[in-house]
């Protein structure tokens, strides 16, 4: 029996929540590396999640698990298994009697692109939906949802008490909940990534919580977000499974707000494609990318954008084939009415590296 917050009472529940946990047996399938590791159960992905966020779980297996699944990655049935672990350490949130909640967890802020979560989030107040955001206060280098709901003069929600209340408002149903009050076990482990420097299981599952009635389907849709296509062929293996509400799509930045930069490839030259090694025709830019990172390749096309003025990217870069290639891009700014510009031609140079 896992530790259970609801039941403070019940005396083996607390027995049992002090006992330590021990997590060999689970390291020793996880941790054999990317192609030896093996996943857990369900149920033992969820025993050994809850053991985690009871804190049941020593500081050195604590580090080799998050370590392990960094490197091997969560299945879906592990994901489904850790995410019933963490609605049981999530505090009780009342549904709205008439209508399902939309549930926006926003933990990754802005860095250089405007967090458009609040916009969002108080458009769908305004016209009545009753929507939860969730996340963290502050985030080193980012401008978190928290803090824009400040500074707007939203206040952020004391208790999940309090935000059941505001969800069940007349007009304007809009909680800003922050995780260290819907559960502290969760934040507690969000905040290893200080420690260790990366990102943890806890980081994929806090976004995929429904934290509103009973944890169902029909009380709720949650927004999520991916940010690298491993996930998505992860998550929509796992919500083609589990019973879910959701809107699942590539967010910005890691947020669940579209990117106001639509540039999308129109045509593409041969020797483009031949060196990309696939045809990215259609497709926008942020995701058919040929580059060092998306934010560099997307930098360039905005300092176009924004300026109207020619530029050359000098940088190398490795291609779809793992060979360098030191090309000379340049970018040329088009325009219909010689003020905004509207396409960008964008000429590659080709020059393999010597040697």
């Amino acid at each position: 029996m896992g530790y259970h917050e609801r039941h403070p009472h019940d005396s083996a529940v607390i027995m049992t929540s002090a006992s330590p946990f021990s997590a060999a047996r689970y390291i020793k399938e996880i941790g054999r590396g990317v192609n030896g590791a093996r996943a857990l159960p369900r149920e033992d992905a969820q025993a050994l999640f809850d053991a985690m966020l009871a804190g049941r779980v020593s500081d050195i297996e604590l580090g080799a698990v998050l370590m392990a699944y960094r490197i091997k990655g969560e299945a879906p049935h592990e994901l489904a298994g850790m995410l019933e672990a963490a609605h049981a350490h999530c505090q009780p949130l009342a549904a709205p009697a008439d209508k399902p909640v939309v549930v926006i967890p926003s933990y990754n802020g802005a860095r250089k692109q405007p967090n458009l979560v609040p916009l969002l989030a108080l458009l769908l107040a305004r016209d009545g939906v009753p929507t939860l955001v969730h996340g963290v206060r502050a985030f080193a280098g980012r401008v978190t949802s928290l803090e824009l709901f400040e500074a707007l003069g939203v206040p952020l929600a004391s208790s999940t008490q309090a935000a059941q209340d505001q969800l069940a408002a007349s007009s304007h149903p809009l909680a800003v909940l922050p995780i260290d009050v819907l559960s502290p076990a969760i934040s507690a482990l969000l905040d290893k990534r200080s420690i260790i420097g990366l990102r943890n299981s806890s980081h994929t599952i806090v976004k995929m919580l429904q934290p509103v009635g009973q944890h169902t389907p029909g009380e709720a849709l949650r927004l999520y977000s991916y940010t690298h296509p491993e996930y998505r062929e992860t998550l929509t293996d796992y919500f083609s499974h589990e019973p879910a509400n959701v809107l699942l799509g590539r967010g910005t930045e890691g947020e669940v707000v579209a990117d106001a930069r639509r540039y999308v490839y129109r045509l593409v030259g041969t020797r483009e494609v031949q060196a990309r090694g696939r045809d990215p025709t259609g497709r926008p830019v942020g995701e058919a990318f040929l580059g060092a990172s998306r934010e560099t390749v997307l930098a360039n096309y905005d300092r176009v954008s924004l300026t109207g003025k020619p530029h050359v990217d000098l940088k190398t870069v490795i291609t779809t084939r793992d060979r360098l290639d030191n090309s000379h891009v340049i970018f040329l700014p088009l325009s219909e009415d010689d003020r905004t510009v509207t396409q960008i031609l964008v000429y590659t140079d080709f020059n393999p590296p010597n040697g």
